[in-house]
């Protein structure tokens, strides 16, 4: 493509903060838990964010999404990024000081604080933690 010779119109998502993603089959993606990628490319799907590195995390889902009787795509996931309250995995534990760093999905409500060597996907960046759990950001 040839570079711009006059301005023009940007086009932005800035104030946009859900997307939509087609679900796995046989799949519940439920309300409030990380929702996760598996494939690639235009086959991409759906489905809870796991301890699994094939995952990719694309954020938090907005509501139920329950694929269990459909094929791949038949329902949509909407997914918000922000900041959202996680549950902090006791075998794996992250501090205050942990904050800024990457954390990793242990299951669709709980982050880790390593990646159990590879084992594990990274769901987000670390912002904040507090008894109640741990503040990660999705972006």
């Amino acid at each position: 493509m040839a570079a711009l010779q006059k301005g023009h119109l940007i086009r932005e998502r800035a104030t946009t903060t859900t997307r939509a993603f087609p679900v796995a089959a046989a799949t519940v993606c439920w309300e409030g838990g990380m929702v996760a990628l598996s494939g690639s490319g235009a086959n991409a799907v759906a489905t809870p964010g796991a301890a699994n590195n094939a995952l990719k995390i694309v954020g938090m889902a907005e509501g139920n999404a329950d694929n269990r009787l459909g094929v791949a795509g038949d329902k949509k996931v909407k997914t918000k990024i922000g900041t959202f309250l996680l549950d902090n995995d006791p075998s794996d534990p992250i501090a205050i000081g942990d904050v800024g760093a990457a954390c990793y999905a242990s299951d669709d409500h709980t982050v880790a604080k390593t990646s159990n060597s590879g084992a594990k996907p990274q769901a987000g960046t670390i912002f904040d933690v507090e008894s109640s759990g741990v503040w990660v950001k999705f972006a």
